[in-house]
């Protein structure tokens, strides 16, 4: 899947709005509107979908074949069909070695389509539809978008760094999740792992760590265990799987040239010229 001038910067335009979208209590002073209120998380869950939808549609517009679609609705239904298998275990999460593989073997514009799809259709199927959706959408899109960048290592060696980029990532998005509620987590409360509206970014930065460890250590390890050992179980199957996929899919017909062309079938004459 090809990424076309107009779809990288909409891509762009995207890591600008997502990195606002998570980073915001670390970037504003304590003087901003958005300090002082709540205003800021709905800002960006009416904010995100629209450009979800810019983003993801430059990326198609072109680029996904019906092949291709029909690729990316087999992995999204796919992982929509496993995350329940982890709903409400410690940690275990079962989808996001699918991503890291499909970005792997589909590229970082297919990847960043793949993450946004197959959160919003196992959203759907959980029943777990809410203003948290876009940032996990988002969180997962850039996931595989990122395995979608990884140095071409094939090999023995290549489900050994995708699994260790998916501990890394694991633990990176939940940290981004944990990032995109944290201020408002605790209320008025005033505590060690409490945001401080325009605190010093170095300070906010140990509280979130301090917050995120007391809150959800246990989960993000989980899905970085999880999703590490199910990328080097299924690894080597899998990639080889989806790459004989996506050489399949590829739409572009021989072209026959006039010294190249079939022969006519027996009993009639050969075309002139």
């Amino acid at each position: 899947m090809r990424i076309r001038p107009r779809a990288a910067i909409a891509l762009g335009i995207a890591a600008v709005i997502s990195a606002a979208a998570f980073g915001w209590p670390l970037l504003i002073s304590a003087d901003a509107a958005l300090a002082r209120g709540t205003g800021a998380p709905w800002l960006f869950i009416l904010l995100l979908p629209l450009v979800l939808a810019v983003t993801l549609a430059e990326l198609g517009e072109g680029g996904l074949d019906a092949k291709a679609v029909a690729v990316l609705g087999v992995l999204s239904a796919l992982g929509a069909a496993l995350r329940p298998l982890g709903a409400g275990a410690a940690g275990i999460e079962v989808v996001f070695f699918l991503l890291v593989l499909g970005g792997r073997v589909f590229g970082p514009g297919f990847g960043f389509v793949l993450g946004n799809t197959m959160m919003f259709a196992s959203a759907l199927l959980t029943g777990g539809v809410g203003p948290w959706l876009p940032y996990q959408m988002l969180g997962a899109a850039w996931v595989a978008f990122g395995a979608g960048l990884l140095p071409p290592l094939r090999g023995r060696w290549e489900p050994v760094l995708l699994a260790a980029y998916s501990t890394v990532a694991s633990l990176v998005y939940g940290l981004l999740l944990n990032l995109s509620f944290w201020p408002f987590a605790l209320g008025a409360a005033s505590t060690s792992l409490s945001y401080e509206p325009g605190g010093p970014l170095a300070d906010n930065l140990v509280r979130l760590v301090g917050f995120s460890l007391a809150t959800s250590l246990g989960w993000d390890v989980g899905r970085a265990i999880t999703t590490a050992v199910l990328v080097l179980a299924t690894g080597p199957v899998l990639l080889r799987t989806l790459r004989r996929a996506a050489r399949r899919a590829r739409f572009e017909q021989p072209r026959f040239t006039a010294a190249a062309a079939p022969p006519p079938p027996p009993g009639r004459p050969a075309p002139p010229g």
